[in-house]
């Protein structure tokens, strides 16, 4: 991670393109395994939270609010490095995923589920379970 960045918005950011909401996809992978754990969505400042704090911050689109991963949980997401795609509009964040669960559902991974023979098959193990995670939820 580079050092961390002041509240204005770098001109980094400016190179990054965002849809028509202020949003760009954002995909954690696993550092050491490589891995893809789960998929989220970024705006301007969830970056540069990002990289000031050095952990993973989304912006939830059903809270439409910024998430700051593992607020709840204490799953956070240490980010190792950034990277941008050719088109400029897909970051891909390299992280260590505290307590190696990543999914809301006690999974490692979001992506638990694989298609075989015309039917999705859940192919990893529920972790945690959500209740023990997020404790009773009305």
């Amino acid at each position: 991670m580079t050092d961390a960045q002041d509240t204005e918005t770098p001109d980094w950011i400016d190179e990054i393109v965002f849809d028509e909401h202020g949003l760009v996809p954002a995909i954690a992978q696993d550092h050491a395994s490589g891995r893809i754990l789960m998929f989220a969505w970024m705006n301007r400042e969830a970056i540069a939270q990002t990289v000031a704090q050095g952990e993973a911050v989304y912006f939830s689109r059903s809270r439409q609010r910024l998430w700051h991963k593992g607020e709840q949980s204490g799953h956070t997401q240490k980010v190792h490095e950034i990277r941008l795609d050719c088109d400029g509009d897909v970051l891909l964040l390299s992280i260590e995923q505290i307590g190696h669960i990543a999914c809301h559902t006690g999974r490692e991974s979001c992506f638990y589920r694989r298609l075989e023979d015309g039917h999705w098959q859940v192919v990893d193990e529920v972790r945690k379970s959500p209740g023990e995670i997020y404790g009773k939820r009305d």
